[in-house]
């Protein structure tokens, strides 16, 4: 399971607690033994704008999603055994996290089939949000997704950059589309303290077993 923001994740006095919350899942036998990734965005030291984030998570490409393939799994793998089945491995993030860990699913789903997005911040990928029509027009993927959305996320009573807006767009198109999909909608901003507590469930939930799902139709 990687998780983008990766310190944000993990930090045991933080929001979401990660390593812990995988920990006690695993311990009570509610979720499969997963590895958590904790992977942090890169920064240019010394530099007017120091933090890439923005250029990593929300472009729609696969850049980012071949750097964890290609460089950081391989050095998890030296050190553990990885199931290699695309079923197991999932990937979850926040604000433009969320677009990184959706892009990531949605690009490679060879690789990751489980995907949690918190607060995605689909309104300022570079282009417009792609999703609601791509998910349209494209035959379904073997994608299962947590969405997290805030009534009062940034923008949110307003025509343009609209964060709630668009995520409401994109689980519209995932349900008219009969993706195996869940959207969980509080009251508050551009927070991580909703996510955080969502975590325990959004990963038992995603790692149902596939029987449970409801057939669309």
């Amino acid at each position: 399971m990687v998780f983008q923001d990766g310190w944000w994740y993990l930090d045991p006095a933080g929001e979401v607690r990660g390593a812990i919350v995988l920990d006690n899942l695993i311990h009570r036998g509610d979720i499969p033994v997963t590895i958590g990734v904790f992977v942090d965005p890169g920064v240019f030291p010394n530099t007017e704008n120091p933090k890439n984030r923005n250029n990593e998570y929300d472009a729609f490409d696969d850049q980012y999603v071949t750097f964890l393939l290609t460089e950081i799994i391989p050095q998890v793998a030296e050190r553990y055994t990885i199931a290699q089945s695309p079923e197991r491995w999932g990937i979850c993030g926040g604000s433009s996290g969320g677009n990184c860990a959706f892009t990531a699913a949605w690009l490679r789903p060879d690789k990751f089939r489980r995907v949690i997005g918190y607060l995605s911040s689909f309104a300022q990928m570079p282009g417009g949000n792609p999703y609601p029509d791509l998910i349209s027009r494209v035959p379904r993927k073997p994608l299962r997704i947590f969405m997290q959305g805030g009534h009062r996320d940034l923008h949110w009573n307003e025509p343009q950059w609209n964060w709630l807006a668009e995520n409401l767009r994109v689980a519209a198109a995932l349900a008219e589309a009969g993706y195996d999909f869940r959207l969980v909608l509080g009251d508050g901003g551009h927070s991580p303290n909703h996510g955080g507590v969502l975590l325990p469930d959004a990963l038992r939930w995603l790692w149902r077993p596939n029987e449970d799902r409801v057939a669309a139709g």
